[in-house]
């Protein structure tokens, strides 16, 4: 029979697997726990970093539906749940990896997509979702003010065509 404690972690943390975008599989061995209170420091207000047994995360996982991270969970794991910008948790990370070599990233999930170490550390290289919405809106901006530019050129462009024909007209007409 299984223990309270135990199935309690395992609510808990398929619990966070369903209601985050992101779950980050981490190496944490030789670090120490102010090394690890200072990596979740370093992922910002939207990201969780929790040390579980493999068993139960895997548990976790596979009740939340993620089956993609059971290869990761061997060695000492511990997952990195993001409810906000995966960019901002995936930048805290590979920052904190390149001071602290023990911190080893093994891959994710995101949006239900399994991730390699390598495309999380190309997730983290991108500019956040802010700065991406705001060049968005620029772009948007311009194309506005062209499209503006357009339409006001329309009315003009077809009033000097008809003031041209009339003037055709008249002229043809007072030939005659």
């Amino acid at each position: 029979m299984a223990r309270p404690d135990k199935v309690d972690a395992v609510e808990e943390m398929r619990d966070k697997f369903r209601n985050s975008n992101a779950a980050v599989v981490t190496a944490y061995t030789g670090l120490t726990v102010a090394q690890l209170q200072q990596l979740r420091r370093s992922l910002g207000e939207n990201a969780q970093y929790r040390v579980a047994k493999n068993t139960l995360t895997k548990i976790a996982a596979n009740e939340a539906g993620i089956t993609t991270l059971d290869d990761l969970f061997a060695g000492s794991s511990a997952v990195a749940f993001v409810t906000g910008d995966p960019v901002e948790a995936a930048k805290g990370l590979r920052d904190f990896a390149k001071d602290n070599p023990n911190l080893v990233i093994k891959g994710g999930v995101l949006d239900g997509k399994a991730l390699s170490a390598d495309e999380i550390k190309k997730l983290a290289d991108l500019e956040s979702r802010e700065v991406l919405l705001s060049k968005l809106a620029g772009a948007f901006k311009g194309k506005q003010s062209q499209a503006a530019q357009l339409f006001q050129a329309l009315p003009s462009k077809l009033v000097r065509t008809v003031d041209a024909l009339r003037a055709k007209q008249d002229e043809q007409g007072g030939a005659e």
